[in-house]
């Protein structure tokens, strides 16, 4: 599909006489001044979600809301991922990883893990690496509604795992 996608856009570039490689110089380039723009941002929250998992603030926030979470279905060892995962991907596709060794794959810490893992998305990251490069001061909506989407998200991984993997 995807030479039969490439070959058609250059078919339709021949057509309308577009000329390609300079084009997709001028868009490389933008993107180029893209990466280059959201660096600071990105090294600084890397930093923070280093800091956070270093100092253990995750961990203590994550004995904190265990209660509420487990309103939720979701497990006590869970409450970790679902704190790091918007803030960072690589930190909680690391921690799920964790997860899935120290419980394994087949128990239900394991299964709401991994599906808390592509359910979700890095919402906070995405937010602040985004909104800084673009120079955005005023989000008043976007960080609520993508923590209430974050919310739902985990607790739609346990109410499907406990579906589709009943207990007993």
């Amino acid at each position: 599909m995807i030479p039969l996608l490439l070959a058609a856009v250059g078919l339709y570039a021949l057509y309308k006489r577009v000329e390609v490689f300079p084009v997709f110089l001028r868009g490389a380039r933008k993107g180029l001044d893209t990466a280059v723009g959201i660096l600071p941002t990105m090294v600084g929250m890397l930093t923070v979600v280093y800091m956070l998992r270093a100092s253990g603030a995750i961990d203590w926030a994550a004995a904190i809301l265990a209660p509420v979470l487990r309103l939720f279905g979701i497990p006590q060892d869970c409450a970790a991922l679902a704190l790091l995962k918007p803030i960072s991907g690589g930190g909680g596709l690391a921690l799920g990883g964790e997860l899935i060794r120290r419980f394994g794959a087949d128990s239900y810490t394991g299964r709401v893990a991994a599906v808390m893992l592509g359910a979700s998305e890095t919402s906070l990251y995405t937010i602040s690496i985004y909104g800084g490069h673009l120079g955005l001061n005023r989000m008043r909506y976007a960080v609520p509604a993508a923590l209430c989407a974050d919310v739902a998200a985990f607790a739609a991984s346990a109410a499907l795992v406990r579906w589709y993997f009943p207990v007993g």
